[in-house]
């Protein structure tokens, strides 16, 4: 830090900025002041430093080859700076902004968010429903609900509930599939996204893996959900997604049989950052909902899964 006390972080600035832009113009839009004025930055700089980083040509200030492993690190170096002012920020706003995919989002998240409202109305909360996995070091994101085994790298991960997958259908249907072997004259409705597979479900069930016949293929569960509900086949579904069709009827779990799917909803954080106060009264809100559900019974009618065996269980976390 000793060797930074000689040089003017100004001076710094516009000499990253002269490099990554190609020209005293341009780096001096960005900067707000004259060319000039960045050209005196440079030349200081320079003096300072006891090494000449630009070529002066008619065409200007060219990067010096010999200096571009400096302009490199420089670069990274008020990228760092820019995320820690960026950070510091953000933990002052009042908006958090949650990554989570559509079927969490529909069918548990919203309609329960007005109590999230009503808690805490100076947060405001953003929803970005997407099911690519939210990057929580080099984003906006704050909040991540994620299906998986909770083992991402570089996260904190808190167990929400796990899952367990099982055939459903429509009623009409159902009313055909007296026995695991009647599958065989059944449609298969495919998830192309799905993170598990029917043999796991024949396992637990204790038979001989049946072929369906093939159907239509979707890479959306919402979409299934809906294919299934049409009466266009039979998919392998779980709480979250089909519980409340089940529960009023627009579907027919046909076999008691349900497998661990290996797979549950976990609230993830970015591993090395402290969380944020609204971060944590989000967290807290959102497993106290998940208790509010097992108190009302609504885990065993499966509107969403069995709650984690300690809501504040967290997977490890790799580096």
């Amino acid at each position: 830090m000793r060797a930074l006390n000689s040089i003017h972080l100004s001076g710094l600035r516009a000499v990253e900025a002269v490099a990554r832009t190609g020209s005293l113009q341009a780096a001096a839009q960005e900067l707000g002041v004259s060319a000039s004025a960045v050209s005196q930055q440079v030349n200081r700089t320079e003096k300072q430093l006891g090494k000449t980083l630009f070529a002066r040509t008619g065409r200007g200030m060219e990067p010096n080859g010999q200096a571009d492993a400096f302009f490199e690190r420089l670069a990274a170096g008020f990228s760092e700076l820019t995320g820690a002012v960026e950070w510091l920020r953000r933990q002052d706003q009042c908006t958090l902004l949650v990554s989570v995919a559509p079927v969490f989002a529909s069918k548990w998240l919203i309609p329960r968010l007005g109590r999230m409202f009503a808690r805490h109305p100076d947060i405001l909360v953003r929803i970005d429903t997407s099911t690519r996995l939210a990057d929580l070091a080099n984003s906006d994101v704050d909040v991540a609900i994620r299906l998986g085994s909770g083992d991402w790298p570089g996260t904190r991960a808190a167990l929400l509930f796990t899952q367990e997958i099982f055939p459903v259908c429509a009623p009409a249907l159902a009313k055909r599939l007296t026995t695991i072997a009647d599958l065989a004259e059944a449609t298969k409705i495919t998830d192309e996204a799905a993170l598990f597979g029917w043999n796991d479900w024949f396992a637990a069930a204790g038979v001989a893996p049946v072929a369906l016949k093939p159907g239509v293929h979707f890479r959306d569960p919402l979409l299934c959900l809906d294919g299934a509900i049409c009466g266009h086949g039979v998919m392998l579904a779980w709480q979250l997604l089909a519980g409340e069709a089940v529960a009023d009827g627009r579907l027919v779990a046909p076999f008691d049989t349900r497998a661990p799917s290996g797979l549950g909803y976990w609230l993830c954080t970015e591993a090395t950052q402290t969380e944020a106060p609204k971060v944590r009264a989000f967290k807290r809100w959102i497993l106290e909902e998940i208790a509010r559900d097992g108190e009302d019974g609504q885990n065993a009618a499966g509107r969403t899964g069995r709650p984690a065996a300690s809501p504040h269980a967290e997977a490890k976390t790799s580096s």
